[in-house]
């Protein structure tokens, strides 16, 4: 029997929140919601690190963000014998990675945009259509295994899926099974009128979206130091209403273009045969707690869809509510495809729980949050532990603590920290994320001493474990 095939769809800043089959009534995801149906729902799928870089790294090395080294964005990621693209080429898979790298650049110029064959890409020696960074998306382009731009028409999530069906058409090899990783930027912002189709903007355009029950005025200080008070209230709270609009617009055309890719392997027979996945980097903020865009231990900022597809082995319409983590999708995905996982992978392979079967699951996610988002800026840095019910964060810059009972409070509005009744609950739960600290060798630094320990120009030299 040939192993199966593999299509990973990556969103970028799609909280779990915002899509239909989660309960959100405004969403327009009728594809997602429908793949909710044939799928195992993993209702607690989170963020290993919130942001967009972190876990890319810890996706396809299986490792946490400590070990990795890519602590935040803007980095050139260490080459990886072991990651998920040589296990799938070493296996004798034809391999696709389409869109969004975001591992190889340390800014924004042409030079860091580009990807050369080679061992940055991680084992993805086959089709490569990729750019490190863009959110322009009416600027669309991409490189193949040359120093040549490849600028292209049109809004470019449609672009990406277009690739994405002709390879699946007419580019693979099929002889072989293959792994193809279509990796969106959407709906990521800026969230403009323009950035977005207008065909799914009208969708949008007139309706209202109500503030959050845990919405309040804010700052946006730990991003820049200049979003200040007075920057959120004259310059971001005002626009709220459309930014709130055009994200949705965004998601309503990703579902499109999601509906698009799914239809193409039906066409193709290819459906029965190929474990299919969808799931998103981070979520977004959006005005909660008075923060925007990700980063932290909030379930707007971590908690992610990851939706599971493998008809007539994967049961349609489960939910799972396994604590799964970054680090567990890779060997969760090699145990699905009957591949070996390998030593050095520190996530835990889950994928009989996809398959409906009882067995060994992880007690609880442990999320690090090791500095700010793209600037060596000391001050942001925290850890969490995430099991089925309850969170509890810690932030390194005054120790400050934070116990929240999701069950009872889904947005996160009282913190039990404090109450005396929860005491022996906090300190479970603090020796909990000690012990993984431990584990992991994560001495929870200040930001800019992984910048002078672990970085040279701009580039990974090493992890917690060397």
């Amino acid at each position: 029997m040939r192993q199966p095939n593999l299509v990973y769809i990556l969103a970028d800043q799609l909280r779990y929140q915002a899509c239909g089959h989660a309960g959100d009534p405004l969403a327009r995801t009728p594809n997602l919601d429908h793949l909710a149906v044939e799928s195992v729902d993993f209702a607690q799928a989170v963020s290993v690190t919130p942001l967009c870089g972190p876990y890319r790294a810890s996706l396809l090395t299986g490792k946490y963000s400590s070990s990795t080294g890519m602590v935040i964005n803007e980095l050139r990621a260490r080459p990886d014998p072991d990651a998920f693209g040589h296990q799938l080429t070493a296996a004798g898979y034809d391999t696709a990675y389409i869109g969004k790298w975001h591992l190889y650049g340390r800014d924004y110029s042409p030079e860091e945009q580009f990807c050369a064959p080679g061992p940055y890409r991680l084992g993805f020696d086959g089709y490569w259509a990729c750019y490190n960074s863009n959110h322009r998306y009416y600027q669309a382009f991409y490189y193949r295994d040359t120093f040549d731009r490849v600028d292209v028409e049109g809004f470019e999530p449609d672009v990406q899926t277009d690739l994405a069906i002709e390879w699946l058409r007419d580019g693979r090899d099929g002889s072989r099974p293959f792994a193809l990783f279509l990796s969106y930027g959407t709906p990521h912002d800026p969230w403009e009128w323009d950035n977005c189709p207008e065909e799914f903007n009208r969708l949008f355009r007139d309706v209202p979206f109500p503030d959050p029950p845990n919405y309040a005025e804010g700052s946006a200080e730990y991003w820049h130091p200049s979003m200040t008070r007075q920057w959120w209230m004259t310059e971001y709270r005002p626009h709220f209403q459309q930014y709130r609009q055009v994200y949705y617009a965004m998601v309503a055309n990703l579902d499109w273009n999601v509906g698009r890719l799914l239809r193409a392997l039906d066409e193709g027979g290819l459906r029965a045969d190929t474990i299919l996945v969808f799931t998103s980097d981070h979520g977004e903020m959006s005005g909660a707690h008075g923060r925007i865009a990700k980063g932290i231990f909030y379930e707007e900022a971590c908690r992610v869809p990851l939706l599971v597809r493998w008809p007539g082995r994967i049961p349609a319409g489960l939910v799972s509510d396994a604590c799964i983590n970054t680090p567990d999708l890779m060997p969760t995905l090699l145990g699905l495809m009957g591949l070996p996982v390998p030593g050095s992978v520190e996530g835990a392979d889950l994928s009989h729980l996809a398959l409906g079967r009882r067995g060994p699951e992880s007690d609880a996610a442990f999320l690090q949050g090791m500095g700010h988002t793209y600037q060596w800026l000391d001050g942001f840095e925290w850890r969490a532990v995430r099991r089925k019910r309850y969170t509890y964060a810690v932030m390194r810059a005054d120790g400050s603590e934070y116990l929240f009972d999701n069950a009872r409070d889904p947005y996160q509005m009282r913190n039990l920290a404090g109450e005396p009744e929860h005491a022996d609950r906090l300190a479970r739960l603090r020796a909990m994320l000690a012990r993984r600290r431990e584990e992991l060798n994560d001495t929870f630094e200040p930001c800019t001493w992984y910048r002078d320990h672990w970085t040279q120009d701009g580039c990974i030299l090493r992890g917690a474990k060397g």
